[in-house]
C-alpha cells in the first residue's frame, strides 16, 4: 500500500511544480490544459494516502493539491477590478465555425437575441459566409472585414472574420507562422472611443514539431498600445490559462474577460468526437485594461466542436463625441 499510495501521489506532485514553474516542454503543453482535472487527482491521491496512513505522501499530495487550487481558483472568483463601469456597452461574440460547417442560424439567433454589435468567426470559409448572409447576419451586421481561408487550404481552417453593427476603419489581416490568418479592424460605436478587434486563431498544439509555430502565434499577438485604440483579441486561442504563454500574452495589458467575471472554468471546446477528451478552455477574449468586462457566457453551437463565447463589454466614452 505504501508504493500504491507513492504511485498515486507522484503524478499530481509533478503536474503541480510544472504548473507553478511555468515549465512547459514538448508534450507538457498538450496536458496542461487539464489542469483543473488534476486537482481532482491529487485530492484522491490525498485521500488514498491518509486511509492507509503514509503521512509522507499524504504532505506531498496536500501541498501539490494546494498549488494547483491556488493556480485555478482565481478564475471562479470575481475580480473587484473589471475596469471601467460607465461607458458604451459593447457585447462582443466569437465563433468557432469548424471548417465554416456550424450551424449559421445558431450563430445569427445568437446575435440578434444577444444583441451583439461585433461578432468575430474562426475557421471562416468561403461557403460559411454565405450561409451567415443566408441567415441574415448582414442585415444585423452589415461591416466586416473577412479573410476566407487560404487558397493552399485544403481544410478550411485558415480563415476568419470581424462583423460589426457599427463602421469600421482600418480593416486587414495578417498571416501567422502556423498557416492561420487573423482578420482586424477598428470599431467605433457612437459615443465611444474607437476599439481595436482581432480574430485570433494561433496553430493549435497538437504535436510536437507543430509547438513552435504555436508559441510564436502567441507571442506574436498584439499588446494593447497605449498611444492607440484600445484592443481586444477574441477568438480560439488553442491555449488555457494554465499556458505560461497565453498568461504572459494576458500579463502584457489584458484582462481575460472569462476569468475576470469569475467564468474562467467554462468550457469552450470538446469533447471532441470519438476522444474522450475532457472539455478545456481555449476560447478567450482579452481585453485591453482600459475596457471594462460586465459579463461572460458560453452557449452550445451546433456541428462545431467550439461552443460560442459572449463577452458583455464596457467602452469608455468618447469625450469629444456630441
Amino acid at each position: 500500500m505504501k508504493i500504491l499510495a507513492w504511485v498515486l501521489v507522484v503524478p499530481g506532485a509533478a503536474w503541480a511544480v510544472l504548473r507553478v514553474s511555468g515549465w512547459s516542454p514538448g508534450a507538457v503543453v498538450v496536458v496542461l490544459p487539464f489542469t483543473p482535472y488534476a486537482i481532482g487527482w491529487s485530492l484522491i491521491s490525498l485521500g488514498v494516502a491518509l486511509s492507509v496512513r503514509r503521512w509522507r505522501a499524504a504532505v506531498v499530495a496536500g501541498v501539490g493539491g494546494a498549488l494547483l487550487v491556488a493556480c485555478v481558483a482565481p478564475r471562479v472568483l470575481p475580480d473587484r477590478d473589471r475596469g471601467p463601469a460607465d461607458g458604451v456597452a459593447v457585447r462582443l461574440l466569437s465563433a468557432n465555425m469548424l471548417r465554416g460547417g456550424a450551424d449559421p442560424e445558431a450563430i445569427v439567433r445568437r446575435v440578434r437575441d444577444g444583441n451583439v454589435s461585433v461578432l468575430t468567426v474562426q475557421e471562416f470559409t468561403a461557403g460559411g459566409q454565405a450561409a451567415l448572409t443566408a441567415a441574415g447576419l448582414d442585415h444585423l451586421l452589415p461591416y466586416a472585414s473577412t479573410a476566407p481561408q487560404r487558397a493552399t487550404d485544403p481544410f478550411g481552417t485558415t480563415g476568419s472574420a470581424v462583423y460589426s453593427r457599427f463602421p469600421l476603419s482600418d480593416k486587414g489581416f495578417r498571416l501567422n507562422e502556423g498557416g492561420f490568418q487573423q482578420a482586424y479592424a477598428t470599431v467605433r460605436a457612437p459615443g465611444a472611443v474607437p476599439v481595436a478587434v482581432e480574430s485570433v486563431h494561433p496553430a493549435a498544439p497538437y504535436a510536437l514539431d507543430v509547438l513552435d509555430d504555436w508559441r510564436e502565434d502567441l507571442a506574436a499577438q498584439p499588446a494593447p498600445d497605449p498611444d492607440g485604440p484600445p484592443r481586444v483579441l477574441a477568438g480560439d486561442f488553442n491555449a488555457t490559462l494554465d499556458h505560461p504563454q497565453l498568461r504572459a500574452l494576458v500579463g502584457r495589458g489584458y484582462r481575460d474577460a472569462a476569468a475576470t467575471a469569475g467564468r474562467g472554468l467554462v468550457p469552450s471546446w470538446g469533447p471532441y468526437g470519438y476522444r474522450p477528451i475532457p472539455p478545456i478552455t481555449i476560447d478567450h477574449v482579452l481585453v485591453d485594461r482600459r475596457l471594462g468586462v460586465r459579463g461572460f457566457t458560453a452557449y452550445d453551437l451546433p456541428r462545431s466542436d467550439h461552443r460560442m463565447i459572449l463577452a458583455a463589454l464596457v467602452v469608455p466614452a468618447d469625450p469629444f463625441s456630441i
